[in-house]
């Protein structure tokens, strides 16, 4: 593999500073807290992620794509057999991302100078966000799969701390473990994949080199005589989409992480770390449109966890949980995407719009504000996070109550608001290329907008069930900055003054016409919207009570009886193995061997002259009896 030419432009000091200084700032904050103080590492990440949101505003003016070459990372011979380096792949998608990871991070860090004021252990707060930034900003800028994968685990370690925050407490504890277990089973999958190209493409795992292979090179070759391993290839690097993105059946560690602190779902379980799987897979979605069985696997499996998700949704209590359900949910909407781009054939991505792209795009700002709401209502009222303890909060907190129904009217998809255009833009592919993705698609977004309204209804309307929310009050301004921001985005983000700009990667051209998938969208919202008002206005207790979607389809219970089957059985067994074989047979027998016939032998050396003579007149006696007698025959 010939190394990479050294690509320097004007933007190389933007990318250094987007990728470099959450790290160093990360460091400083977590090896120096004690000694600068509880403000200063407060100040210091504010600070550098406001400067790294200027930073990729400044970078949305790009044309084109190109790489750019930071620094060495991985070389052979000069780089002649292998050259890994870290680079960056500059380009519409990753300049749109990198907006949206900044802008969501500037935010929450805002967010959370407020939230977690009376943290004890604010400054390992703010050190680990700076810490994920840095990973997060890595996967989105990385030019090729091995520094993405590097990046990718960078995430995962960054996320297993922001989830174990409040390590005291043992339910973040486990949920910090489950997530970073959970997603290590989906990242196995995704180096196979990596390495899968690697030996393929002959050490270039570049996306530039992977595509331009696939044109005329050892992948098109592949592709066209082994479509098995082209296949192999692209689900295994989905099954690193299928832990990161929390889809089914890897989906289980999601709503588990909502023990960590509220900003922290806002970033990386609603805008930002759920969503690299999705970035992945729109960056490789030239590898996926060549694989139509992968493609059809991917659009399967994310149409199955979109309606499940939803399900699940319908039936849950705490305030968090409902919101990382329907998170699951509009992921699996996206990949549902992903898979179904890749059955049309076409190869979108870069530069190009693509609905996957899109609808991160807008679910980012409206998911992040409806997480951040949340925030709100649970730093209001006291740390309260059951719906069913809450209700009128629309009295006491006005603001707050103006920006969640904002996001919840954009998540349902309400006509005029980004979230509509974005879900359309998806059900106008499934309508074109899968009847039934699409039937599943409709049928989740009327459960969307039945779940969502259930949750605004029963929290901010009616009287209130509980003394902290009777006495809830509205949030400082610290706090409704941020939601007011992301509450315009919601609005406007997909309107072409905006979208254009931001690179958000709208694709026009899919669905336009199709009035009937307008049509069945909007009776699907009406009829969630009508009956959530029929079935929860006024109510005090939950009416409904289904046990199947209440206890998540049962997935938990499930996982533990096998873990508990093969786990534990396979551990019973080496444990015998051990036991019998290596402890019994390989260690104790000769040992029990060496000592009996040591306690025998020491028998002779009892101290006695007369025994060492007779000893060695025996001895004698047995060397003269095999000179004379034994040696002679046999030819000595």
């Amino acid at each position: 593999m010939p190394p990479a030419p050294d690509i320097v432009t004007q933007s190389a000091p933007l990318m250094n500073i987007l990728l470099f200084l959450p790290l160093a700032v990360a460091l400083v904050i977590l090896m120096g807290r004690k000694l600068l103080g509880v403000n200063v590492c407060v100040f210091l990440a504010v600070a550098s992620s406001a400067i790294c949101l200027l930073c990729a505003i400044m970078n949305l003016g790009v044309v084109g794509s190109e790489t750019i070459r930071l620094m060495p990372f991985l070389m052979l011979d000069g780089g002649k057999l292998l050259n890994i380096g870290i680079d960056v792949l500059h380009d519409g998608q990753s300049a749109g991302m990198m907006f949206i990871v900044t802008l969501i991070g500037f935010l929450v860090q805002v967010f959370s100078v407020k939230y977690m004021e009376e943290d004890d252990a604010k400054p390992r707060y703010f050190g680990a966000l700076s810490l994920f930034l840095f990973s997060m900003t890595g996967i989105v800028l990385a030019d090729n799969l091995v520094m993405m994968f590097v990046f990718w685990e960078l995430v995962g370690l960054s996320s297993f701390l922001l989830i174990g925050h409040w390590f005291q407490k043992p339910s973040a504890a486990e949920a910090s473990k489950k997530a970073f277990l959970t997603n290590r089973i989906g990242d196995f999958g995704f180096m196979i994949g990596i390495l899968l190209l690697f030996g393929v493409n002959h050490g270039d795992v570049t996306f530039a080199g992977l595509k331009e292979s696939l044109l005329m090179g050892p992948l098109k070759a592949t592709s066209e005589g082994q479509g098995w391993l082209m296949t192999a290839a692209v689900l295994c690097l989905f099954m690193g989409a299928v832990g990161k993105s929390a889809q089914m059946p890897l989906h289980v560690w999601l709503p588990d992480a909502m023990e960590g602190p509220t900003p922290v779902s806002a970033l990386i379980h609603a805008a930002t770390m759920v969503a690299a799987g999705v970035y992945m897979l729109v960056r490789i979605s030239f590898l996926v449109a060549a694989s139509e069985m992968g493609a059809t696997w991917i659009a399967g499996i994310g149409g199955i966890t979109a309606l499940m998700a939803a399900l699940m949704a319908t039936q849950q209590g705490d305030i968090k949980r409902i919101l990382a359900y329907s998170t699951l949910s509009q992921l699996g909407y996206m990949v549902m995407a992903v898979g179904l781009v890749g059955m049309s054939g076409e190869a979108m991505g870069g530069n190009a719009g693509h609905p996957a792209m899109f609808h991160l795009y807008t679910h980012a700002f409206f998911k992040a504000m409806l997480f951040l709401g949340a925030g709100a209502v649970i730093y209001s009222c006291h740390h309260e996070q059951d719906i069913w303890k809450m209700g009128g909060l629309a009295k006491h907190m006005p603001v707050t109550t103006f920006t969640f129904a904002v996001g919840t009217a954009a998540l349902i998809g309400v006509p005029g608001l980004s979230g509509f255009v974005s879900k359309e833009a998806i059900l106008g592919v499934a309508w074109e290329e899968c009847k039934w993705l699409f039937a599943a698609g409709a049928f989740t977004a009327m459960l969307t907008a039945f779940y969502m309204t259930r949750l605004f209804i029963v929290a901010f309307l009616g009287k209130a069930r509980s003394e902290s929310s009777s006495h809830a009050m509205e949030v400082r301004l610290p706090m409704l900055v941020p939601l007011l921001v992301l509450a315009f985005l919601s609005v406007f983000s997909a309107y072409h003054f905006m979208e254009a700009p931001l690179k958000a990667m709208a694709v026009h051209g899919h669905g336009e016409g199709h009035y009937t998938v307008m049509g069945i969208s909007i009776a699907a919202l009406l009829i969630g919207v009508i009956a959530a008002f029929v079935i929860y206005r006024g109510r005090e207790k939950d009416p409904l009570s289904i046990k199947l979607f209440a206890n998540k389809f049962y997935f938990d219970e499930i996982y533990a009886v096998l873990i508990k089957v093969f786990q534990d059985g396979l551990a019973w067994l080496v444990t015998g193995v051990e036991h019998v074989v290596v402890d019994g047979l390989v260690a104790r027998l000769p040992a029990a061997v060496v000592a009996k016939v040591g306690q025998k032998a020491r028998l002779l050396q009892a101290g006695q002259l007369q025994g060492y003579t007779f000893l060695l007149g025996v001895g004698v006696l047995l060397a003269i009896y095999v000179i004379v007698f034994v040696l002679p025959g046999v030819g000595h």
